[in-house]
């Protein structure tokens, strides 16, 4: 007897949501978060209009799904936005995203966002198969997708593959792919997962889209570490219907290596949110009008003369007002201060109104500092107060990210949190130098950046209560002392078990030689696992490596 035993439909372009049902009444709403801090947004999955607040299913049960816009609310929101001199969302991805995190619900209501669900979580469901599964939820009110199939075999479900790419540009929604899964339940449980991915469940992505426009100018842009990027202004393309009017031309050293200049058509890529991109330059269709495209001496906003090193071209000025103000998004965003509701726009208004001059002065901000501003009421005004207040218990590892110093990012500052704590900031070269995975071009930055800014930096430990976490080593464990080596996926970041390896006592190495006691490896283990094998050092997977660190 043959089963269609496939489960299609499309992958949607959006942002994830889970929502959490208790007695048949919705009770929470929450991202997925980034595997560390997740986004409690209850309040706004309330002004979701075709989200069911009640259902007529008394059992506690979370249902996951994406929210999209749909593209013609998309550009009417970027036509607004543009209207009121604001940044446009890059894509409907990041302006679901952006909107489902709004500290003003009555702005995630006018986006006219959709929920589409896609699966269950936490549930006490008694289906045997994927599709009863969604077959119920959409009877208890949730959207459904016209596209949705059952296919018995590869054909079937290469058939609909090539139905759902006809239809990418016919659809209302962003979509950048076909999801395929085992329809049987109890098969999927008997797969499992891999250590990163349900073995059951595959999903196939649509190529890049691909259309020729004209490059009519170039813009730009300075980012915090001042480093100068050009971005190529195009003659409006529309790509699955959002309409292109910019693309990365990444550094001049790109521009030379295209030969592309003003005038010029080009070729542009868009897939998924990947920021648009020329891929090709059409030199045959060149008419006598192109223009060479000249590297800048001055900066573009505050006019100082710029350091051009080659591949990159900076702005030294510490005060140019593009650096401040892309440096405050920075420290405030989710990977470092995680301040909820203070996103690039909102720092952007206030450093126009003067609100905001410094990293500093966002922990002196007042009521009084937001009233009269465009969007601003009492609610709001507290919530992001709130926020900036919570944010004063920092971890320090984030507040070092926080403060964007060249060639530092979130693994180094957890590593000269762990070294050097509170006085990570009054170290030597050789002490930054000697610190296993940093070099001397990190030692060198580090050095340049606490010279000038050290007694700035102590200031700040008077605004913020940083925590420092504390790693006590356990001195009688089969690991303590042992050289670890880590290649390959594991089901868990890798900090976390170099983490717990430090604290047992352990070492972790980049390379692999003969001093290295263990390799630990996961899936698509690379030259350090053949390596290993070589020298005869001993390989663990993740299995043994556990019961290792029961000992």
């Amino acid at each position: 007897k043959c089963e269609k035993n496939f489960f299609i439909e499309p992958k949607f372009d959006g942002a994830s949501l889970n929502l959490l049902y208790e007695n048949g009444k919705l009770v929470s709403g929450a991202t997925r978060g980034d595997g560390e801090v997740g986004e409690d947004i209850t309040l706004n999955v309330f002004e979701i209009e075709n989200i069911p607040k009640n259902i007529a299913y008394k059992e506690r049960m979370e249902i996951r799904g994406e929210v999209v816009i749909l593209k013609d609310d998309f550009e009417k929101i970027n036509e607004k936005r543009a209207l009121l001199n604001q940044s446009l969302f890059a894509n409907p991805r990041n302006a679901a995203s952006g909107s489902l995190r709004q500290l003003d619900t009555s702005i995630t209501k006018e986006r006219n966002l959709k929920f589409y669900p896609w699966g269950v979580g936490e549930n006490t469901l008694n289906f045997t198969k994927h599709s009863e599964v969604m077959q119920f939820i959409r009877e208890l009110g949730f959207l459904k997708d016209d596209f949705v199939r059952l296919c018995v075999n590869l054909d079937e479900v290469l058939k609909a593959y090539d139905e759902l790419l006809a239809l990418r540009e016919k659809k209302p929604m962003m979509m950048d792919g076909m999801v395929v899964r085992i329809d049987d339940l109890a098969l999927c449980e008997e797969l499992g997962y891999t250590v990163k991915f349900p073995k059951f469940m595959a999903a196939f992505k649509f190529p890049a889209l691909e259309k020729t426009t004209r490059l009519i100018g170039v813009n730009l842009q300075v980012g915090r570490s001042g480093v100068i990027t050009p971005v190529a202004v195009l003659e409006p393309v529309n790509l699955d219907g959002v309409v292109v009017k910019s693309a990365t031309l990444h550094n001049f050293d790109e521009i030379a290596r295209l030969d592309v200049k003003i005038n010029d058509f080009v070729s542009v890529i868009r897939s998924g949110d990947v920021i648009p991109k020329i891929t090709k330059v059409f030199k045959d269709r060149r008419e006598g009008l192109e223009m060479e495209i000249s590297r800048p001496k001055l900066c573009p906003t505050c006019q100082s003369e710029l350091l051009d090193e080659g591949t990159l071209i900076k702005c030294q000025n510490i005060d140019c007002e593009d650096r401040l103000v892309n440096s405050i998004i920075h420290f405030v965003s989710k990977k470092c201060l995680n301040i909820d509701g203070l996103g690039e726009n909102i720092v952007e208004l206030l450093y126009k109104h003067k609100k905001i001059t410094t990293l500093e002065s966002i922990f002196h901000l007042k009521f009084s500092d937001f009233e009269g501003l465009e969007g601003f009421k009492e609610k709001k005004i507290n919530n992001l107060l709130n926020a900036i207040e919570q944010a004063r218990e920092c971890e320090l590892f984030r507040f070092i990210t926080a403060l964007g110093i060249e060639h530092i990012g979130e693994v180094a500052a957890k590593k000269l949190s762990l070294s050097f704590g509170k006085e990570w900031h009054k170290q030597s070269f050789e002490a930054y130098a000697n610190l296993e995975g940093f070099g001397e071009q990190m030692a060198l930055s580090l050095c340049e950046f606490t010279r000038v800014n050290r007694t700035r930096i102590d200031e700040f430990y008077k605004l913020l209560n940083l925590k420092i976490e504390k790693l006590e080593i356990k001195s009688d464990g089969v690991i303590f002392g042992k050289t670890f080596v880590i290649t390959g996926t594991l089901s868990r970041p890798r900090d976390e078990f170099k983490a717990l390896i430090e604290k047992l006592g352990g070492k972790v190495s980049g390379s692999v030689s003969k001093k290295t006691d263990y390799v630990l490896f996961g899936e698509e283990a690379g030259s350090k696992l053949s390596k290993a094998k070589e020298l005869e050092v001993k390989c663990i997977d993740e299995s043994a490596f556990n019961e290792l660190v029961k000992e």
